[in-house]
């Protein structure tokens, strides 16, 4: 294959390859961080320590109780969804009614709190996860190796990102959901019970970091730092995509995480930055974001 601009097409191929791969967990946490404050109105500083958490969780089922990788999928981001019911019906609940900067407040403190406490247990040199053996191993496409694995967590991303997308734009529990947050006491008029529908939706949320912990379990070392580590990023490209739009995060998640993995390549150097450039220039040309709404 021919070279672009004296890059190797295997050394491009594999930045691109990273680079979507990245994006997918970009997208996840993008889009449950975008469900939260879209429909609920919080700022979920505590999104990366509980993606982290279910990296965790995962690992305990495995090394503890013998629960291996598929079955962890769903029951890691059961279990820290629940964890963030909890925190939604006991905490969160009491600061609808005021300033959002309570509410970062908050989840910053708990993601301090659950990144400490595993941390403290722990350590931080990482525990490995074994890749499930039906995803062992790659396919070699002539050009690159395509590890089975790598392919799966891009795969699997998009399913639940644009089934997300569909439930909460294009069914009616979506229409209820959008229609509770804009105007709360009509809808419980109608008998449908409003607190519960919020509880859910963030438990959901938190679901969505849960499930991007578990995915990002055998590709990273799951460690107390993996959450801190993601979040400033992901809250960049948020505010990217438009704070609050569901499709602007699942988009600007993957697209972002391309132009990164591009960047790799062609500027190194920029590679730790590119993400907030253009977040300063997205906010200077179009603050509501790309695919925000003008209030």
């Amino acid at each position: 294959m021919f070279e672009l601009l004296g890059i190797p097409p295997q050394v491009l191929m594999g930045q691109l390859l990273l680079g979507l791969i990245n994006g997918s967990f970009y997208a996840v946490l993008s889009l449950g961080l975008a469900v939260i404050f879209g429909l609920l109105n919080i700022i979920n500083f505590a999104h990366g320590a509980l993606y982290m958490a279910s990296a965790f969780v995962a690992w305990m089922l495995l090394n503890y109780l013998g629960i291996g990788y598929w079955p962890a999928l769903i029951l890691a981001p059961l279990i820290v969804g629940a964890f963030g019911i909890v925190l939604e019906r006991t905490m969160l609940s009491r600061l609808y009614q005021l300033d959002h900067l309570y509410g970062l407040l908050l989840t910053f403190g708990l993601a301090l709190i659950i990144q400490g406490l595993l941390h403290n247990f722990y350590g931080v040199s990482g525990l490995p996860y074994q890749i499930p053996s039906q995803l062992a191993g790659g396919q070699n496409l002539g050009f690159m190796f395509l590890p089975n694995y790598r392919a799966w967590v891009v795969v699997a991303s998009v399913v639940v990102c644009f089934g997300t997308w569909f439930i909460i734009e294009k069914t009616r529990l979506g229409a209820y959901l959008r229609a509770a947050t804009e105007n709360p006491a009509l809808v419980s008029a109608f008998g449908i019970n409003v607190p519960l529908l919020i509880m859910l939706t963030y438990g959901f949320g938190v679901a969505l970091a849960g499930f991007a912990g578990v995915l990002a379990a055998p590709i990273y070392s799951v460690n107390p730092n993996m959450g801190a580590d993601l979040i400033i990023v992901v809250f960049a490209v948020v505010v990217i995509g438009g704070m609050g739009s569901i499709m602007g995060a699942i988009v600007t998640g993957y697209m972002l995480g391309v132009v990164e993995g591009l960047t790799r390549v062609f500027y190194p150097e920029g590679s730790a930055v590119v993400i907030f450039v253009i977040m300063a220039i997205v906010l200077l040309i179009k603050p509501e974001g790309l695919f925000g709404r003008t209030a």
